[in-house]
Order: C-alpha cells, then sequence, then structure tokens
C-alpha cells in the first residue's frame, strides 16, 4: 500500500492545477475558433510550440522575460492572422474538410521549419529571475513560478471572459456562434470578427506555450503532443464551450497530475478514459449542446 501524505498530495493537487491553466488557455482558443468558425485547427499544438520558441528567442535578444512574455503571443497571433487571411479564408463555403487538412499540413511544416532553425534536439530554457525557488503557501511549500503560471492563467482567462461577455466584438462574437448568417444580414463584417478571433485563439496558443519553456524546455514536437490532449480537454467541456474549456481544462490537469503520483505516467491514458466516460454520460461533454 502507497503512503502518500496529505502535504505531498496537496503539493500535486497545485501542479495539476498549474497544468491545467495551459490546458484551459490552449482549449479556449481552440473553443473559441470552432464555435465561432467551425474550423477544427489541427495547427494549434505548432502555434503552442511556436509560442515556446518565440519567447525564447527573444529572452536571448532582450533578456526580459516580461517584455518577452507580451511580445511572443502578439507575434504569433498576428502569424494566425496572416494564416488565416491568406490561407484559411479563401476555404470558407468549400468542402468542410478543407480548412481542417491545410491546418494539419501547416502542423508538419511548422514543425520542420522549427527544425531546420533550431535543430532536433531544441533549445533549452530556464525560470525567470525573480520566480525562481519556493513560495509558502501557508500548508505547502510550492514553486514560485508554477504560482504564477495558475495567477498568469486566470487573469488571462478572465480578461478572455470579459472581452466574450462584457464588448461588442464579444457580443458579435456570442451572436456568430448561433447564427452566422443572422449576423451578416444585419450588416457586420462577420468575416472581419473570424480574423480576429482565430488571432486571438492562436494567441492563447501562443501565450501556453510561452509559459510552459521554462519548465519543460522545447523540441519542434512539443505541439504535436499537446494538442491531441487540448482536443481532449475541447471535447469534456463540449465543442465550441469557453465555460467548458476552463472547466475541463483544469480537471484534465488535475488527473494528469493525480494519476501520476499513484501509477507512473498513465496520466494521458487516465484523461481518454475520463473523456470517454463523461461523453458515454452526456454525449455531448460538460457543456455541450448536442
Amino acid at each position: 500500500m502507497i503512503q502518500i501524505s496529505t502535504e505531498f498530495l496537496l503539493l500535486q493537487a497545485f501542479i495539476g492545477l498549474s497544468l491545467g491553466s495551459i490546458y484551459a488557455m490552449m482549449a479556449s482558443g481552440l473553443s473559441l475558433i470552432f464555435g465561432l468558425m467551425r474550423v477544427v485547427n489541427f495547427a494549434h499544438g505548432s502555434f503552442y510550440m511556436l509560442g515556446a520558441y518565440t519567447i525564447v528567442y527573444l529572452i536571448s535578444l532582450i533578456g526580459n522575460f516580461w517584455i518577452c512574455l507580451i511580445v511572443a503571443p502578439i507575434i504569433i497571433g498576428i502569424i494566425g492572422i496572416l494564416i488565416e487571411i491568406s490561407g484559411i479564408r479563401p476555404l470558407y463555403g468549400t468542402e468542410e474538410f478543407n480548412p481542417l487538412l491545410l491546418t494539419l499540413g501547416l502542423n508538419y511544416v511548422f514543425v520542420d521549419i522549427i527544425r531546420i532553425l533550431f535543430g532536433l534536439g531544441g533549445i533549452g530554457s530556464s525560470i525567470p529571475k525573480g520566480l525562481d525557488g519556493m513560495i509558502n503557501l501557508g500548508f505547502i511549500m510550492f514553486p514560485k513560478y508554477r504560482s504564477f503560471m495558475i495567477v498568469a492563467g486566470a487573469i488571462v482567462l478572465f480578461l478572455v471572459w470579459l472581452f466574450i461577455n462584457k464588448t461588442s466584438i464579444g457580443m458579435v462574437v456570442r451572436a456568430g456562434t448561433k447564427d452566422n448568417e443572422m449576423v451578416q444580414m444585419l450588416g457586420i463584417n462577420i468575416r472581419l470578427v473570424w480574423t480576429l478571433v482565430f488571432g486571438l485563439g492562436i494567441a492563447l496558443a501562443a501565450l501556453s506555450g510561452a509559459l510552459i519553456a521554462p519548465i519543460t524546455g522545447t523540441i519542434p514536437e512539443m505541439g504535436m503532443f499537446m494538442v491531441i490532449e487540448a482536443f481532449v480537454v475541447v471535447v469534456i467541456g463540449g465543442m465550441g464551450s469557453f465555460a467548458g474549456s476552463i472547466v475541463a481544462g483544469i480537471l484534465v490537469g488535475e488527473v494528469i497530475a493525480i494519476t501520476n503520483l499513484f501509477f507512473g505516467q498513465a496520466g494521458t491514458v487516465a484523461i481518454f478514459i475520463l473523456m470517454a466516460i463523461i461523453l458515454l454520460t452526456t454525449k455531448a461533454g460538460l457543456f455541450g449542446e448536442g
């Protein structure tokens, strides 16, 4: 019988919360894009990877983590906007699987570009000064940087929620997820809204990669692993549901952390089992509409 102290269990739960914040941001970006545009973005993991590589490279040039953390997602978000305008937009109105195939192809293109530029082994990173070491939460000692990840994730997701629910553009986004044609009949340029939302979703993926890079480092294939788990989060939460992505992201992070505590590296298997159970009981995920 494995004996695990309460403190160690709490530590693992907080690690799951920090991991869950990354999943929640990744999945919320996917959900925004799918909910409004009905585009299954298989390149989402590559933008996560590009965010990680961009912040590490910018830090090597600038040296300021905070500036780079802001600039990296903006750069990748702009790249996402350009891809939407030049590649995905011309495919609207064609076969539904065409954007899917395009993003799947982009996934491999981005990985090969990074391999050419930075090599097969990736580049290392380090936790920024001031966020290294531990912090006393009163009941456990917890890494400062992981605490920062939790706080940063909560702030970013709250700001995105405000954008969706409290702004005029957000109102258009919510209306567009229900009936795009009606929004266009009202004289609103829905294509421009699609472009902005696509850029926002990509920026969230890039920010996720930028935040995780100091802990995991970077490898060209890191996005391929993450996008599968992000899609699991989206399915568990309900396709197109922003709230579902947040709840499911935290849930998946906790399941991975706690499962790995008892059964080694079985966390990935556990989330697929969780997905199967939820789909069998709810049919459309926790917040899905069916």
